[in-house]
């Protein structure tokens, strides 16, 4: 029975890790055994990496929406509640938008969520 050899297997494995750390800093883009490290580790990251954005992006739609809603002279959390009660069902993201490229736009949206005394500016 012959032998059998795990060259050709073990050479793509090899390329395919080497190829995928491109770029990356001193050994790490030469040696397998670190390369294959380092790509398991930047995998991980952007897993995580990929939740986090959204959190991130959230995080940024609220502040915008708030400082809309400052400028305004009420709170984001009377914004959202109004809208809520009004079934007026508008993410953050579009409404923060609206509120940096259509500031008429989100008066509008504000007058009918929280009616024609919400603004005040």
């Amino acid at each position: 029975m012959p032998r059998i050899s795990n060259s050709p297997s073990r050479r793509r494995r090899h390329k395919r890790i080497m190829k995928a750390a491109r770029g990356f800093y001193g050994a790490d883009s030469r040696r397998y055994k670190l390369a294959k490290e380092k790509i398991f580790r930047a995998g991980v990251f952007a897993t995580r990496d990929r939740k986090l954005r959204k959190r991130t992006f959230r995080r940024l739609w609220i502040t915008r929406i708030s400082a809309a809603c400052k400028q305004r002279g009420f709170r984001y959390s009377q914004l959202m509640e109004g809208l809520f009660n009004n079934d007026i069902f508008l993410n953050r993201k579009m409404l923060s938008e609206i509120a940096i490229a259509d500031p008429a736009g989100f008066d509008v949206i504000v007058k009918a969520a929280l009616g024609d005394d919400a603004i005040q500016a």
